[in-house]
């Protein structure tokens, strides 16, 4: 079997015990409705704490099984595809969980947004990864395996996917939200869903855009031509990282939805994988720096273009940058 196609397989199974065993719960719920019988401890501990249940779920189907699968792969590629599919799980997980109580429209709408988040950044995954399944991990986590070395096997537990547990359960923490709380809709729920839209479709641009330069600079490449230094052309003349600033809009833009119905403290989640994105932001922009043939280039740019937030190149290095 080629490795394309067994790690397409991989990625199929990986999901299903945590899917099994939550269609086990809803069954068992179901035939004890319908009996008038009580539901066995487990079960009933499971309806009785969904946030509980699935980081317990996360923790042994992602963490653990992940984290084992990684390390007889050696690579750790599966838990960045996977950033395109949980939250989409975990949306159907609170919308149709036992007990569960929400406006429908409001469910239906945040439903279909997820859909479009998730398709747009699955989209942008495999172009990226020309269509292959687990071609290369993360260059982050390849730095990191050079650095820990040996250490590497136990780090990579904590710092690939115990952290992807707590941005990922945080930042779709405005889902269990929508699906805890029976209200109206109202004008802010307008507003939530134009702000994660808009966040979309920054992203999408920017990215393309990105794909684009990438792709054009790899042709130079190959025909011995220079290659242009750096991107500064549509959206990425504004800002240095419009695809890190699409991203969070539109993370922010579901707290919105929380926040409309009295749960403003999920903004917790979206604030955490802010900061973690602007560390991020600072590995990336050194790495760039570090490549000779566009560290000149990349400086000037630094200094005449916003970081995150859309905004005019800085007066006082227009006229230089227009210059190179």
């Amino acid at each position: 079997m080629g490795s394309n196609l067994k790690n397409a397989v991989i990625a199929f199974l990986v999901p299903l015990p945590s899917i099994f065993f939550y269609l086990s719960l809803l069954n068992h719920h179901h035939t004890n409705i319908s009996d008038g019988t009580a539901l066995s401890p487990l079960w009933a501990w499971c309806v009785d704490h969904p946030l509980l249940l699935a980081n317990i779920l996360f923790f042994f189907n992602v963490n653990v099984l992940f984290w084992i699968i990684s390390h007889i792969q050696s690579s750790h590629w599966m838990i960045d595809l996977y950033w395109t599919v949980m939250p989409i799980l975990l949306v159907y997980y609170y919308a149709t969980y036992p007990f569960a109580q929400y406006n429908w429209q409001r469910s239906r709408i945040v439903i279909a947004i997820t859909w479009v988040w998730s398709l747009r950044l699955t989209h942008n995954y495999f172009r990226r990864e020309k269509w292959q399944w687990g071609a290369r991990e993360d260059w982050r986590f390849t730095d990191m395996r050079d650095q820990y070395g040996k250490h590497w096997w136990w780090i990579s537990f904590l710092s690939v996917y115990f952290s992807q547990q707590v941005f990922l359960i945080g930042v779709c923490l405005p889902f269990y939200i929508v699906h805890s709380v029976d209200k109206p809709l109202n004008i802010w729920d307008f507003v939530a869903v134009a702000v994660c839209l808009c966040g979309v479709v920054i992203a999408y641009f920017a990215d393309t855009q990105l794909h684009e330069f990438v792709t054009r600079n790899n042709k130079l490449k190959e025909l011995g031509k220079p290659m242009v230094p750096n991107l500064d052309r549509g959206l990425w003349c504004y800002s240095r990282h419009p695809n890190y600033f699409g991203e969070q809009l539109w993370w922010w833009g579901l707290v919105i939805f929380a926040w409309n119905l009295g749960h403003g403290w999920t903004f917790v989640g979206a604030l955490i994988n802010s900061l973690c994105l602007a560390y991020v932001t600072v590995l990336v922009e050194q790495r760039m720096l570090k490549q000779q043939y566009r560290a000149e280039a990349y400086r000037l740019y630094q200094k005449t273009t916003s970081v995150w937030i859309p905004w005019f190149k800085s007066s006082a290095f227009a006229k230089e940058d227009k210059k190179n």
